[in-house]
């Protein structure tokens, strides 16, 4: 299944795994030393881990790609997730293009695998998170409103903590077999009293969503991975906009052999896009669920997260409508990508797409669930 560039990459990864899991075992037996708990407990939770967690990709269902198709179009028709480099789109840093970040976080991070003459943008690995908390709305919302929950992929998966951009990142990435350098980092996080610190900016998201999270916490929460799922639709969103585990898998992801379930947000529901999702799962044989949702009354934006640009600019994204969700905000988005002209007075093509990225980033971190 995996080019040699894919194979290549892996075993970059799984050497430097190696070469830093002594040191990370030791950080990890003196966090955990420091807490009153034995290390077997700690053996026990990456053997839970390994077995019940999953890797999820969040994406836009409506936004556009290269082709003028939207990204719902795309899935029914070809029955695969295409990568950053083959659609052009993304959630965080758009510049998966030979010479960008994405192109020089992937040569260091990968030690240059994906970087011979011979290798073709669709060997690019494809992003997402592991799902360390069950959260409606996924672990990774800021990268999409909907996410495809993965089966069998932990063989050709690399996971980092907070992510391949982090200046860290090549300490902090391992693999599910060896994946002690990234749980390091994360239990050292979490030993330092989380995200949720005064020292960092307002709104921060705590570490994996939890509030005063410990290590002892932590261990809970990978014991509820071996529970089925809950109903996405009932649950309290983890709105984690700031942390989590980066996973990146190599190889072809089919939608028919390599994912498990579909969960969406409910504002697709009476859209156009919400038919696509409900025909591509059930043409790819995908069970749809509907998370929690979020929407957002537009007197209820602030000007003090991502800018103090939101509310006006927000205003504009939702034009006859008094409040946004991810449908309102997919149709403006749509607007942009058709014509940038008449997005011109808030900037260049790239500016305006920031813009979108951050208000997106607002209505997870402040909008309410569906059924309030």
């Amino acid at each position: 299944m995996l080019s040699a560039a894919q194979a290549a990459a892996l075993s970059h990864v799984e050497s430097i795994a190696e070469a830093g899991e002594a040191k990370a075992r030791e950080s990890i037996a003196g966090i955990f030393e420091r807490a009153g708990l034995a290390i077997e407990t700690y053996h026990e939770a990456v053997d839970t881990i390994r077995q019940n967690a999953r890797i999820a990709l969040h994406f836009h269902p409506d936004r556009l790609g290269r082709n003028g198709l939207s990204v719902a179009e795309n899935l029914l028709n070809e029955g695969v997730y295409r990568n950053q480099f083959e659609t052009g789109l993304s959630s965080g840093s758009p510049t998966a293009y030979p010479g960008g970040e994405r192109d020089l976080w992937e040569r260091v991070l990968f030690g240059g695998a994906y970087h011979a003459e011979s290798v073709l943008p669709s060997e690019r690995p494809k992003y997402g998170s592991l799902e360390l908390v069950r959260y409606p709305d996924g672990p990774a919302p800021r990268f999409g409103s909907c996410y495809f929950v993965l089966r069998d992929v932990g063989a050709r998966t690399t996971i980092t903590f907070m992510g391949s951009e982090h200046p860290q990142a090549g300490e902090r990435t391992g693999t599910l077999t060896r994946p002690h350098s990234v749980l390091a980092a994360l239990l050292a996080e979490i030993e330092s009293g989380g995200l949720a610190r005064p020292e960092w900016p307002p709104f921060q998201t705590p570490t994996l969503g939890i509030p005063g999270i410990t290590a002892r916490s932590l261990l809970e929460l990978t014991r509820r991975l071996q529970e089925p799922r809950p109903d996405p639709s009932a649950c309290k969103p983890g709105r984690l906009l700031d942390t989590g585990v980066e996973a990146q898998v190599h190889g072809p992801i089919e939608l028919s052999r390599d994912v498990e379930l579909l969960i969406a947000d409910p504002s697709f529901q009476p859209t156009s896009t919400g038919q696509l999702l409900r025909a591509l799962a059930d043409k790819h044989g995908l069970p749809l669920v509907w998370h929690c949702g979020f929407r957002l009354a537009l007197h209820e934006v602030p000007d003090d997260f991502r800018g103090p640009v939101m509310p006006a600019f927000a205003r504009r994204v939702a034009g006859d409508s008094p409040m946004v969700d991810a449908a309102v905000l997919g149709e403006a988005a749509a607007s942009l990508h058709r014509d940038p002209a008449q997005w011109s007075e808030w900037g260049s093509y790239w500016e305006v797409a920031r813009l979108f990225r951050q208000l997106w980033h607002v209505l997870v971190h402040f909008g309410h669930q569906r059924s309030e």
